[in-house]
């Protein structure tokens, strides 16, 4: 029986592989219906206890929210499912609404494009009572200045938030794969990625309940991986990201 270390380590030699196979199945899907100027957005799977990927949608007069859909959102799944043992929803990801209550079912919630997220009124309330509550919120995919939009419309969920550097030895980034050093660097735009936190009483010792990847777009390297068009180690290093982010979020 392989050991936990030898099957991570054949799972990373065979990332490449692993999500090229989605990739064509996930084209010759021709079901779906049609939101805003995304394109397609397949129609959710029903909860059934399994970990299922579920990504934000809002609105503001942006598609921002559907960057990367749906490849990024289907072969980190996969990733999961073949280096972990957790049950994995393989065959669909959710697209959920803050104000929707469904968001409640769902331990980990990811955000594209916060730097042109819009929230409501009803959708900071249920986002507040869902991070309060053991939920985790994923942001990613933006940059410089669009930060101050991010935080603003964070504020409204929670006002008195405090965003705090995470440091390379926070548990996070050693929850399954151990990380002494972060090598993602983001694929389109010349910037340092950084990654803050917002914890439980401002308490980093705490649980977080938000994570922000500023200056950072980890689920590009998702979406296009298979495909040739970024080294295979970044790539393998931003899933090494991505499945230490689920770990850490389903484990706290």
């Amino acid at each position: 029986m392989l050991s936990c270390v030898m099957r991570r380590v054949l799972a990373l030699l065979t990332l490449a592989a692993l999500v090229a196979a989605p990739l064509g199945l996930a084209a010759q899907r021709g079901l779906g219906r049609y939101f805003g100027f995304g394109g397609p957005v397949h129609d959710n799977v029903r909860y059934d206890g399994r970990f299922t990927f579920a990504r934000v949608r809002y609105g503001g007069g942006s598609s921002a929210w559907n960057h990367d859909y749906p490849d990024a959102d289907r072969n980190l799944p996969l990733i999961l499912q073949a280096v972990t043992n957790l049950r994995i929803h393989p065959d669909g990801t959710n697209i959920l609404d803050l104000e929707d209550p469904e968001i409640f079912k769902h331990p980990i919630l990811y955000v594209w494009e916060p730097g042109y997220w819009r929230i409501g009124d009803l959708a900071a309330a249920n986002l507040r009572d869902y991070m309060l509550k053991g939920g985790f919120v994923i942001f990613d995919d933006f940059e410089a200045d669009q930060w101050i939009n991010f935080e603003a419309q964070f504020r409204r969920a929670l006002p008195d938030a405090v965003f705090r550097a995470l440091p390379t030895t926070h548990p996070l980034f050693h929850s399954f794969f151990d990380l002494p050093t972060i090598n993602v660097p983001h694929p389109s735009v010349h910037v340092t990625p950084e990654y803050y936190g917002v914890f439980e009483d401002d308490d980093p010792s705490k649980r977080m309940m938000a994570l922000a990847n500023h200056n950072s777009d980890i689920a590009e390297y998702w979406e296009w991986s298979g495909r040739g068009f970024f080294p295979v180690d970044t790539t393998n290093d931003a899933y090494k990201l991505g499945v230490n982010y689920i770990l850490y979020g389903l484990s706290h």
